[in-house]
């Protein structure tokens, strides 16, 4: 997951993370990681189009962004 993560700040390339709030709700987010810090991340969600912090262990899973293919 760490090298995923390296990848989108080095790449500027959008993931999604499954990840657990502080209300222990599994959320689904389309993130781009602008800082891995020790124990967080500092990326853009565009859920809600701000600037957030992720701690690194509430995060389930994370992946590239498939791009849709249209007929």
């Amino acid at each position: 997951m760490k090298g995923l993560l390296n990848r989108s700040v080095k790449s500027k390339q959008k993931i999604i993370i499954i990840y657990l709030d502080s209300n222990n709700n599994v959320t689904e987010r389309y993130i781009r990681v602008l800082e891995i810090r020790e124990k967080s991340i500092l990326a853009y969600c565009f859920y809600r189009k701000k600037v957030r912090t992720f701690t690194l262990k509430n995060i389930l899973s994370a992946g590239l962004v498939r791009k849709r293919v249209g007929a």
